[in-house]
């Protein structure tokens, strides 16, 4: 039996568009995840990094659709299941999403305590609101806030970086196996940035979050926080391997573009400048023929363009490129 806590294999997903057309936005991925591992998922915008995430939690809501592949948690598979039968028994409980745009997510109309009530209830209609309140305020103060405040506050009462605890304390409840980061410090500052990070590995260490996947189109900021990245590009996953390898010793030409194209404060790299990378990825509505990357990539040959790269074992490391060593 595996010991991986989320396993995806070969997984397919597309969007269809009101004309018909198929985009396959994520196309072959797959990758495990064990338990008290944080495996970080990077890439440019429209990479399909939450498209992936969608999949991984079984939420198809059209547009979007399963087109083959499986998603298994704790070794059962959420593929196939109802959107009711997902809600109430996967979601909040196997895995939890802090989402993009975290601040924007809670309704300004209700107080933080009847927005986490509704997350327990949901789960639990039979349960008893005056212990779900002493629920929320003993998890509350856990990680770091003032409970009586916060619960009692409407959400634009609370700064930035406590409804971003509050989000991450609301997705947390139910202590699911597998929580997905979906860029959660994308709209903070620095010093912000550094104590949500920092809060979100309490929580691991507290064993109220099993594992995570961190998604961000930050690259060096996974440095700090996960022990493997996978780097995706236009549907797939090109590079996957340890932190250290994918950021001080990348072989996938995109890979290297990335990191290149970026700002980095690691030692050696403070001085150098960020190049462009030129062009822009490929039309996922239409055929693709060949490396998804061969028209923007400096180190392209001819064959580049014809043949489907696939991924293989390179440097202790997986790399979709045949010319990568």
């Amino acid at each position: 039996m595996s010991d991986a806590v989320l396993e995806v294999e070969d997984l397919r997903v597309h969007y269809l568009t009101r004309f018909g057309t198929r985009v396959q936005a994520v196309d072959g991925v797959t990758f495990s995840l064990k338990e008290g591992e944080i495996l970080g998922i990077a890439g440019e915008s429209g990479c399909g990094k939450t498209t992936l995430v969608s999949g991984c939690m079984g939420l198809y809501i059209p547009p979007l659709y399963h087109t083959s592949g499986d998603v298994r948690i704790a070794g059962k598979s959420i593929i196939g299941m109802t959107l009711e039968q997902n809600r109430k028994e996967v979601l909040g409980r196997k895995i939890s999403m802090i989402p993009q745009g975290a601040l924007n997510s809670l309704n300004p109309t209700r107080k933080i305590k009847d927005l986490a009530t509704d997350m327990i209830l949901s789960h639990d209609e039979k349960a008893d609101k005056r212990d779900i309140y002493e629920r929320l305020r003993e998890r509350f103060s856990r990680i770091g806030l003032d409970a009586e405040h916060v619960l009692n506050a409407y959400p634009v009462q609370l700064p930035a970086g406590t409804k971003q605890r509050v989000v991450i304390g609301i997705s947390t409840l139910l202590n699911p196996k597998v929580v997905i980061a979906d860029e959660p410090t994308s709209a903070l500052d620095v010093s912000t940035q550094k104590a949500v990070i920092r809060l979100l590995f309490d929580l691991m260490d507290q064993g109220i979050i099993a594992s995570m996947l961190f998604i961000t189109h930050e690259l060096p900021l996974l440095r700090h926080v996960s022990s493997r990245i996978a780097v995706m590009y236009a549907g797939e996953i090109v590079e996957l391997g340890t932190t250290e390898q994918v950021i001080f010793d990348p072989r996938q030409p995109y890979t290297k573009a990335l990191m290149g194209s970026m700002l980095s404060a690691e030692p050696g790299q403070r001085d150098r400048k960020p190049i462009a990378i030129e062009g822009a990825p490929p039309n996922l509505a239409l055929p693709i023929h060949g490396c998804r990357f061969a028209e923007r990539c400096p180190s392209v040959r001819p064959d580049c363009r014809e043949k489907q790269q696939v991924i293989r074992m390179v440097a202790g490391r997986e790399v979709r490129c045949q010319y990568a060593s």
